[in-house]
């Protein structure tokens, strides 16, 4: 693992929550399924369509919300810090596995399935968004790559736990334990996370309402030959006319947001037709797929925590994209024609590539802007990802249904699969384009800019 200077031994704290909320959330994912099935299909062992209408249904619901919910609290971790803006969706996050913990029939399926909606309309993401706002703002320099990578390798650690958990635990205490785990995450977020480290440097966080000169200054331009410049942003304007300033000046920070959409748009499709391919095609169950995520997670977690922090620096943040894009691109196209169960199991060789999607393009965004403004750029970047999210089960869960029904035009039940790793090459294709621009024309556009809007 990369070097722990007093950087990264700081980010502990942020760590361990991450950790613990993750765990408390991917404990679910093996189980949620079979219980979904359970209370809403006749059968046990049938995949039916409801089901499938129902976890898209929810997706949509849940993206459109924090589609517009995510900018808005990384706007307001910047005006009042992340762990005040932090402790909302943590204590909302509680409810949802409560009520699964107690029953889980058909009326106690339907009311987790209403409170987990309008509870994820502000915690979904919310926790991941304000961690790489964090990160951004600690750990500056080429090494904030590494930390991203990372902030990803300890939630896909949660996942390993979460899954592990979930693959022994009877599925009452499953439910009952995720939200045991999210109480401690909040409470230890209370006592112990520190809103910045070392504040007497970094002076520039501290804002004064009153002064009409209220432009923060590019303490680390994208190009290291870059002289500091006014900054893009203008702490009094709304974070939608910040975002519209910053699009105007960075193409970069754009080609960044199209490539978010198109693998947010993939993982989503993933959501909504993989594991119920699985079901369907080979018969899976709760215990199959904990074992398919425990692969997954141990194969993830090993590259993100020790191979991807030993090379981010050197091989640079859109290298790392455009070849994790293309991992993703492979995974799922071989998965939509899989011909017996291990196949899924083999593909696993593949997961560092979706692992390494994310932390490069927050590496990427977070260059855009000064330490201080880091809650708009990344609370953005998990906007596109939800507005993805949104549109996704649109195309794929009706999509799925048909080709896992009898009805479908011709018989490839992995079609949905096919389709969304095509998505993947979208994004593969726009990453292939992103360039650096050069320092005088960042300079000139920046300045411009900036005057004009102040």
């Amino acid at each position: 693992m990369v070097m722990m200077d007093d950087g990264f031994v700081g980010m502990r704290h942020m760590l361990t929550i991450v950790f613990l909320s993750g765990f408390a959330g991917f404990m679910e994912g093996p189980v949620i399924t079979d219980v979904t099935v359970a209370a809403v299909c006749s059968s046990p062992d049938d995949a039916c369509s409801l089901a499938v209408y129902l976890t898209g249904f929810q997706q949509v619901a849940i993206g459109l919300g924090t589609m517009v919910m995510m900018p808005v609290i990384g706007n307001l971790s910047d005006k009042y810090g992340i762990k005040a803006v932090l402790t909302l969706p943590m204590c909302l996050s509680i409810l949802p596995p409560v009520i699964l913990g107690y029953r889980r029939d058909t009326h106690f399926f339907y009311m987790f399935y209403i409170i987990k909606i309008l509870t994820a309309l502000v915690c979904e993401g919310a926790v991941d968004c304000l961690a790489s706002a964090y990160v951004a703002e600690n750990i500056q320099g080429r090494t904030r790559i590494s930390a991203f990578s990372i902030l990803a390798g300890v939630k896909t650690m949660s996942s390993l736990c979460g899954t592990l958990v979930a693959r022994f635990l009877p599925v009452a205490l499953i439910f009952k334990v995720s939200a045991i785990s999210f109480l401690v995450a909040m409470v230890y977020m209370r006592i112990f996370l520190k809103e910045r480290l070392n504040d007497d440097e970094n002076g520039y966080h501290q804002q004064d309402d009153g002064d009409s000169n209220d432009v923060t200054m590019l303490a680390e331009p994208l190009l290291n030959n870059t002289t500091i410049t006014t900054s893009v942003l203008n702490k009094k304007q709304s974070s939608l006319k910040d975002m519209m300033i910053l699009m105007k000046t960075s193409t970069i920070f754009v080609q960044a947001l199209v490539v978010t959409f198109f693998s947010s748009f993939s993982d989503s499709g993933m959501q909504s037709a993989f594991l119920y391919f699985l079901k369907a095609r080979f018969g899976f169950d709760k215990n199959q797929f904990a074992d398919l995520m425990l692969l997954i997670t141990i194969v993830g977690s090993i590259s993100q925590l020790f191979v991807l922090p030993r090379f981010a620096s050197t091989i640079g943040e859109r290298k790392l994209l455009s070849a994790g894009l293309f991992m993703e691109f492979t995974n799922m196209a071989v998965v939509s024609i899989s011909w017996a169960p291990w196949v899924p199991y083999l593909t696993t060789l593949f997961v560092p590539g979706a692992m390494l999607v994310m932390p490069s393009v927050c590496g990427i965004a977070s260059r855009q802007v000064g330490p201080g403004e880091q809650g708009k750029v990344q609370g953005c970047i998990s906007g596109v990802k939800s507005f993805g999210k949104v549109v996704a089960p649109f195309v794929f869960s009706p999509l799925t249904a048909l080709f896992l029904s009898n009805n479908a035009p011709f018989y490839f039940p992995g079609f949905s699969l096919l389709c969304i790793s095509l998505s993947s090459m979208f994004g593969f294709l726009q990453s292939l384009m992103i360039k650096d621009v050069p320092p005088s024309q960042l300079n000139k556009e920046i300045n411009s800019t900036s005057r004009e809007e102040v």
